[in-house]
């Protein structure tokens, strides 16, 4: 799979009166790639910078050729995005149907929309959840479907949002290897640093800019360093 540059230029994000990403100019080119900071570090806004759910105040993002300003809706099926809270993105009362959901949406006709549900749902070993009522999911299950949802548009970037702050252990790990087994690049905010040691590159978020850049082992010892300074 033939991955897009992702790239920041200049890039000012203000709430308010308040910048919360100064000036940021940055490439995202790697399989997998961790953004770790303190809470309101900016790390969330830089998330949803990537495929236009935040629009920058000054600056461009990039995907490939297009920019977030004027391409949002295009980059949106190539950078898919997994929020913290599972629930907020299912729709649909049964799994299935909030799989095919927003394959529906992209126009695609009935065939191909139950093809791909079943060979999303056999991908993450998750076939037995398809008739399942979305309501009674347990929150391990919640995310698997939510991710799901985001695997069958097929988009070659999947941005997470703080996706295992919810789980226990046993989903959190078994979340983990999904992450490690997707095709698609996976730029994951957290603060759950175990699942980002075996990742490409860590960015430290710090005061609405990046911190520290490199490899996990190096920037989670930065971070710690900074968080007990």
């Amino acid at each position: 799979m033939k991955l897009p540059q992702i790239r920041l230029e200049n890039v000012t994000v203000r709430y308010d009166d308040r910048d919360v990403l100064t000036n940021l100019t940055l490439s995202l080119d790697e399989q997998r790639i961790g953004i770790i900071g303190a809470n309101g570090a900016g790390k969330s806004t830089l998330s949803r910078l990537l495929n236009g759910l935040v629009l920058p105040t000054s600056g461009t993002v990039r995907v490939g050729e297009l920019t977030t300003a004027k391409h949002s809706k295009q980059i949106r099926r190539d950078v898919g995005f997994v929020f913290q809270n599972p629930a907020n993105q299912i729709i649909m009362p049964l799994v299935a149907e909030d799989i095919a959901f927003g394959l529906k949406n992209l126009g695609l006709g009935k065939q191909e929309r139950q093809f791909r549900v079943a060979e999303t749902l056999s991908q993450l070993n998750i076939m037995h959840l398809a008739e399942r009522e979305s309501h009674t999911l347990s929150g391990g299950e919640q995310q698997m479907v939510a991710l799901a949802a985001v695997i069958a548009m097929q988009p070659r970037t999947i941005v997470f949002d703080e996706p295992t702050t919810m789980l226990d252990l046993k989903n959190r790990l078994a979340f983990q290897r999904e992450i490690a087994r997707l095709d698609q690049r996976a730029i994951v905010v957290t603060h759950d640093l175990e699942i980002l040691e075996d990742f490409d590159r860590v960015l430290v978020v710090t005061d609405g800019g990046i911190r520290f850049d490199g490899a996990p082992d190096q920037a989670i010892a930065h971070y710690r360093q900074w968080s007990h300074a």
